[in-house]
C-alpha cells in the first residue's frame, strides 16, 4: 500500500499542538486524505465526514452563487446596488480614517456589484486597535458580526443592512481593496436579487448540485455528532457543538464567513471550479483572475505575490483558494491540477499554524 504524502501531518497532532485534522491532496484523479485526532478533547476519533467551521472560506461560495445570478440576468457586475439595497444609496465617505463620523465627503459613485465581488465597496475590517477610530467605536455598538465568526449574534439581514447603512464609508467605492465586509453586503443583495434567503439559494443552486449534503449555515441536530470542536489557541473551547453558534440556524447568515462543510463536500465545490461543472469558463476565469489594480491590495491579509478574484484570492502563479481563520485553507493550482483542503478547528491568532505551513509544502512539493 502506498503511504500517503499527508501522513507527515501526524505530528501535529500526536504532539497536541493541535487537536485534530482532515487534510486532502488531489492531482488530477490521485487523491489522498488524512484524518488524525478527535472530535473533542474526550470524544471520539474523528473521522472523515466530521463537520468544520469553514469561515472565510465562505466567500467563495457565495461569490460562486452571485454569478450564478448574474448569468441569469438577475444581477449586472457593473449595475449600481441601489435598486435592491436603496438603504446604500448616497453614500458619504470619511475624510480619514481617524475623523468623526460627521466628517465625510460625497461618494463619487454608486457602490456596484462588482465592488462587492472584489471586495471594493469602500468599508472593510479596519486594522487598528480596538476603538481607536470613533468609526471603529460606531461599528462595535451596531452589533454586526464583524469580528471572529460566532462571536457575536448579529439581526436579521434587512436590520442588519440597515444599521450598516448608518456608517460611512472608509474609501471611495472602487479605490481599494478592504477585506470581508462586502461579502456580508453581497449575501443580503443575493438574497433580495433571487427573492430567496441566502441559506436555501445557496442549497438550491450550489450545495444541492455538488451533492455537498453537510454544507449550510448551521449543522442539524442529527449531524451535530459530527461537528468539530472549535479550540481556542493553547487550549480551551470557543465553541461547543451542542450548545455553540452552529448548533441552529443563525439570524443573520453571514456570507463573509458563517458556512461550516466537510472535507469531501468542499473538494467538490473546488472540483467544480476546477472542470467548469457550476459556472461557465468565462465566468470561472474572471472569478479566479486579480481584479485588483497596483497598489490597491492590502498587505497585511494579502501578502506579495497576492490579488483577489471574486471572493478569494488568487496568486501570481494562477493559484487560487483562500483560508478560514478558525482553522482551514484551500487552494488549487490549475496548471498542475494540484488541490489541496486542510481542516483544522483551532482559531489562528498571530497568522497560520505550523501544520499550515507543513501542509502546503507537502501540497506544493
Amino acid at each position: 500500500m502506498t503511504t500517503s504524502p499527508l501522513s507527515a501531518l501526524a505530528p501535529h497532532v500526536d504532539s497536541g499542538e493541535i487537536p485534530a485534522l482532515v487534510a486532502l491532496v488531489a492531482r488530477g484523479d490521485d487523491v489522498h486524505v488524512e484524518v488524525r485526532g478527535r472530535i473533542a478533547p474526550d470524544g471520539p476519533p474523528l473521522e472523515r465526514d466530521a463537520v468544520f467551521r469553514i469561515s472565510s472560506m465562505t466567500k467563495p461560495a457565495v461569490a460562486a452563487a452571485a454569478l450564478l445570478l448574474v448569468g441569469d440576468g438577475l444581477l449586472d457586475l457593473d449595475g449600481s446596488v441601489e435598486p435592491l439595497l436603496p438603504e446604500l444609496a448616497d453614500r458619504r465617505v470619511l475624510r480619514s480614517i481617524d475623523a468623526d463620523l460627521d466628517d465625510t465627503v460625497r461618494a463619487h459613485r454608486a457602490i456596484t456589484v462588482r465592488d462587492l465581488l472584489t471586495f471594493r465597496m469602500g468599508f472593510g475590517l479596519i486594522l487598528a486597535p480596538p476603538g481607536e477610530h470613533p468609526v471603529q467605536r460606531a461599528l462595535d455598538a451596531l452589533v454586526l458580526g464583524q469580528g471572529r465568526p460566532g462571536a457575536e449574534a448579529p439581526p436579521g439581514p434587512d436590520e442588519w443592512l440597515r444599521r450598516f447603512a448608518t456608517l460611512p464609508l472608509l474609501h471611495q467605492p472602487g479605490e481599494r481593496w478592504t477585506y470581508s465586509t462586502s461579502a456580508d453586503v453581497l449575501g443580503v443583495l443575493l438574497a433580495r436579487a433571487s427573492g430567496t434567503p441566502l441559506p436555501d439559494l445557496l442549497h438550491e443552486r450550489v450545495f444541492a448540485p455538488l451533492g455537498m449534503r453537510d454544507t449550510g449555515f448551521h449543522v442539524p441536530p442529527s449531524s451535530l455528532d459530527r461537528l468539530a470542536t472549535l479550540h481556542l489557541p493553547g487550549g480551551g473551547v470557543s465553541d461547543d457543538p451542542a450548545t455553540g453558534a452552529w448548533s441552529r440556524p443563525p439570524a443573520f447568515p453571514q456570507g463573509a464567513g458563517g458556512l461550516v462543510s466537510t472535507v469531501d463536500d468542499w473538494f467538490a465545490f473546488s472540483e467544480a471550479l476546477r472542470t467548469g461543472g457550476l459556472l461557465p469558463p468565462a465566468a470561472v476565469a474572471a472569478m479566479t483572475r486579480d481584479q485588483l489594480s497596483p497598489g490597491q491590495a492590502d498587505g497585511i491579509f494579502l501578502s506579495e505575490g497576492y490579488g483577489w478574484g471574486y471572493g478569494l484570492a488568487v496568486r501570481d502563479d494562477g493559484r487560487y483558494g483562500w483560508d478560514g481563520g478558525l482553522g482551514t485553507s484551500w487552494a488549487i493550482h490549475p496548471g498542475s491540477g494540484v488541490t489541496g483542503v486542510l481542516l483544522t478547528q483551532v482559531e489562528w491568532s498571530q497568522g497560520p499554524p505550523a501544520v499550515w505551513w507543513d501542509f502546503w509544502r507537502i501540497v506544493e512539493g
